[in-house]
């Protein structure tokens, strides 16, 4: 979190950079599709501006054109791949999680919190791919998710106090926990226990369980999952099978952040 020292004088930002990376971002999943009514309305800019952002974006290879709409191009996927290859997290975690997922034959992946979203930063699927999400630069909510969970656990108080605040969680599935004084007993129980052990509150049919991963200072700075098919595993047996061979390459992985 930014303190008041840590945000830089107005007159030290290239408002350009920010609002075309804004113009970049407004496009999801949801809306893979925008007019530049739409970007303009999503990002706040006026529509000469954000028509401007994206002629430029087009010119340089991240946009395309077509039917008075705008899309990204799989060059904005170069963004994310400077920090998968630069970043120390994925570079050390990346070998560790192929072998425990091959030596349970599951699903492992690592993930760090951005604002309220659980980003991926490394996965091994295993030959078992129980999920989409499981992917190097998917954003999921972290309150539903494993990794997410142990993640916000590990904040400071007041600031899990502000995300219960501000968060707006949504029925994902019939077992997505949205009542905000349950997620703070399941958030307090993580913590106290090491782990979270979510089951399919993300998605049906997807078991997930977690644990956070430190550095050398003992700061939480990524977590570690298995993710399991529901039918194939109860969540007896994710905690007898899966939390040892988790918690095994957590001790190894500490030792190396």
């Amino acid at each position: 979190m930014d303190t008041e020292q840590d945000i830089p004088a107005q007159r030290d930002m290239v408002a350009g950079l920010e609002k075309g990376l804004q113009v970049i971002a407004a496009f999801d999943q949801e809306r893979s599709r925008l007019t530049i009514a739409e970007v303009a309305e999503r990002t706040g800019l006026t529509r000469a501006a954000a028509r401007r952002y994206l002629i430029t974006l087009t010119h340089l290879g991240y946009m395309r054109h077509e039917n008075k709409q705008f899309a990204l191009t799989p060059m904005v996927l170069r963004l994310g791949q400077s920090y998968l290859h630069s970043a120390r997290l994925p570079r050390i975690v990346q070998p560790l999680l192929y072998r425990l997922a091959y030596a349970l034959g599951e699903a492992a992946s690592a993930g760090v919190l951005d604002h309220d979203q659980l980003v991926c930063v490394a996965a091994v699927s295993a030959g078992q791919l129980v999920s989409v999400t499981l992917q190097p630069g998917t954003r999921v909510p972290a309150y539903c998710t494993a990794n997410g969970r142990v993640l916000l656990a590990h904040l400071p108080q007041p600031q899990i106090d502000a995300f219960l605040e501000r968060a707006q969680p949504e029925r994902i599935t019939e077992h997505t926990i949205v009542n905000k004084e349950r997620l703070a007993l399941e958030i307090a129980r993580t913590r106290a226990q090491g782990y979270a052990l979510v089951d399919q509150e993300l998605e049906l049919g997807l078991r997930t369980i977690a644990v956070p991963l430190k550095n050398f200072r003992g700061e939480v700075v990524a977590a570690m999952n298995i993710s399991v098919h529901a039918g194939r595993m109860p969540l007896e047996q994710m905690l007898e099978r899966c939390l040892p061979a988790l918690i095994k390459i957590q001790v190894e992985l500490n030792a190396l952040l």
